[in-house]
C-alpha cells in the first residue's frame, strides 16, 4: 500500500492509503474523503488535481479535461490515477468540499517515561487497545490530552507506525507548563492518556534526492521516526542522508546514541550536532546550527530539506539558502513553540 497526501487550497492536507491498482479516487472514497467527480471516466476534470511528488500512471485522459502541456506539468485526474510510489496531489478547492472523519481520538496507556537530557523526556504509551495499526506518517504530530486537565498539547511522533502501536513523544521539559509539570511531579505507568492523531502536513516524501535534516531541539522527534521509518525500509533511500542537530546548550543533547545507531544501520547517513552555549568538557562546535554547514553538504542546492524547529532556526537556514541562490532546493519545515 502507497500513502498519498492529499494537499487542499485552504492548507489542510488529509492523508489517504492506495492499494495496488486502486485509483486514488476510489481510495479517498474508500477512507471517506469525497474529492468531487461527476463523470469517473476521464472525461469531466472535476477531480482534477496535480502531483507534486510521487510516480504515478493514467489511465484514458480526454484531451479536452487535460491538455499536453497539463499533463507534462503534473496534471492528474485522480478517477485515472494509479500510483506507484508514495504521492502528494494539489488540489484548487478547499478541504471543505470533501467530508472525513479527521484526526482520530484514542485511549492510550503511559509504559514509560525516559528523561533523556535536563530538559527532554521520551514519553513511551501503549495504544493497542485500538486494535489494527493507527496509521500516520513520521514527522506528523498528536494532540495530546494531559492527564487531569483540559488542557492539550501538539507533538511530534517520535518513532515509526508499527503494529502493536507502541508510540513514542520527545517531549521538552520547561521550567513551567502544564505538560512539563505532569512529567515531572505526577505522571506514572500505567496511567491513561488521550490523544488525537494523526496531524499535520510535515512527512517524508518520495526520495530522489539528497536528503538534508535539520532540527533544533526536541524538532529532533520527526526525523527520529523518519530514520526509524528508513531502518525499516531500506529500499525507500538510496541517496546520502544528513541530519544537523542543534540545542542550546550541552545538557540538552538527547537521543545521541540512537542517532548513532542510525548511522550503523544507514549506510549513507551522517549526522552533526552543535550547542549554542559553550561548556567545560563540550569539544564539538558552539554556535547556530547553520554554522555547521558547507556547500558540500547541499550538492549545487540539488537536494531536498526537512527542517523542524523553533522559528528562529527555521527562518535562519532558509536565510542561509537564499544567500545561497539555492532555489532548485525542496524545502518542507515544521514550525513549532514550546508550550
Amino acid at each position: 500500500m502507497n500513502k498519498v497526501a492529499l494537499n487542499f487550497s485552504d492548507g489542510r492536507t488529509k492523508f489517504i492509503g492506495v492499494n495496488a491498482g486502486e485509483t486514488v479516487l476510489d481510495a479517498a472514497l474508500r477512507q471517506g474523503i469525497t474529492i468531487p467527480v461527476d463523470c469517473r471516466e476521464g472525461v469531466c476534470a472535476t477531480c482534477k488535481g496535480r502531483c507534486s511528488s510521487g510516480d504515478y500512471q493514467l489511465e484514458y485522459v480526454d484531451e479536452d479535461a487535460l491538455s499536453q502541456s497539463d499533463l507534462e506539468q503534473g496534471s492528474v485526474l485522480t478517477c485515472q490515477m494509479r500510483v506507484a510510489s508514495d504521492c502528494a496531489i494539489e488540489f484548487g478547492f478547499e478541504s471543505t468540499l470533501c467530508t472525513s472523519s479527521g484526526p482520530e481520538e484514542l485511549e492510550a496507556v503511559i509504559t514509560k517515561i525516559d528523561l533523556v537530557s535536563e530538559s527532554a523526556a521520551v514519553v513511551y504509551i501503549d495504544a493497542r487497545a485500538r486494535g489494527d495499526q493507527l496509521d500516520f506518517l513520521p514527522g506528523q504530530y498528536a494532540h495530546v490530552n494531559v492527564p487531569g486537565t483540559e488542557e492539550w498539547r501538539s507533538y511530534s511522533f517520535a518513532c515509526a507506525p508499527n503494529e502493536t502501536n507502541q508510540l513514542q513523544f520527545l517531549i521538552r521539559l520547561l521550567p513551567q507548563g502544564v505538560m512539563s509539570d505532569y512529567l515531572r511531579d505526577r505522571a506514572k505507568p500505567g496511567e491513561r492518556m488521550k490523544l488525537k492523531a494523526p496531524l499535520g502536513a510535515f512527512y517524508l516524501h518520495q526520495i530522489k534526492r539528497p536528503l538534508i535534516f535539520v532540527a533544533g531541539g526536541t524538532g529532533l522527534a520527526a526525523f527520529l521516526g523518519m530514520l526509524d521509518q528508513l531502518v525499516e525500509n531500506p529500499e525507500r533511500c538510496d541517496q546520502p542522508i544528513t541530519l544537523f542537530y542543534g540545542v542550546t546548550q550541552v545538557a540538552d543533547l538527547c537521543e545521541i546514541e540512537r542517532i548513532q545507531q542510525f548511522a550503523e544501520k544507514l549506510p549513507n547517513f551522517s549526522y552533526y550536532s552543535i550547542v549554542m552555549k559553550e561548556a567545560a568538557g563540550w569539544q564539538g562546535p558552539v554556535g547556530v546550527v547553520t554554522d555547521l554547514f558547507e556547500d558540500s553538504h547541499f550538492n549545487d542546492g540539488e537536494v531536498d530539506l526537512y527542517l523542524c524547529g523553533p522559528p528562529p532556526m527555521v527562518d535562519a537556514v532558509k536565510g542561509w539558502l537564499d544567500e545561497r541562490e539555492m532555489a532548485n532546493s525542496a524545502i518542507h519545515y515544521e514550525k513549532f513553540s514550546a508550550s
